[in-house]
């Protein structure tokens, strides 16, 4: 006897070898080849962190300003949750109008690389 047919009794009895094995049962859909992954910090975060950053480099002071490049910590996007209390300079790819608005509150800019432009736009301009 073989106790059943294809994948008959993986959730009687042979639990076991689900168990023992780590088969996946009812896994099904599309895993995408090319996952895309956005590495993103807070605003509250990042004022709780200056020290740290100032400590080991990634941040510096200049004038009355703190500049943090989070391009090269791997961060790619800045978030608007929780608040800035001192002027920052922050170098980042992507960012939302929330955390945008919170830092120039604080005396603060917002350094965003420039669009590419196109072959049209050139020939145009």
């Amino acid at each position: 006897m073989q106790g059943g047919h294809g994948n008959a009794g993986w959730k009687r009895h042979r639990w076991s070898s689900v168990i023992r094995y780590g088969w996946v049962i009812g896994k099904t859909g599309f895993t995408p080849v090319n996952k895309s992954y956005q590495l993103a910090i807070n605003v509250g975060d990042l004022s709780l962190s200056l020290e740290r950053f100032l400590e080991e480099g990634h941040a510096k002071q200049t004038g009355n300003k703190i500049e943090i490049n989070l391009t090269l910590m791997g961060y790619t996007k800045l978030l608007g949750d929780g608040n800035v209390k001192q002027p920052l300079r922050v170098i980042v790819a992507e960012s939302s109008e929330r955390a945008a608005e919170k830092i120039s509150k604080a005396g603060g800019e917002l350094v965003l690389p420039e669009p590419h432009k196109t072959a049209e736009a050139s020939k145009e301009g």
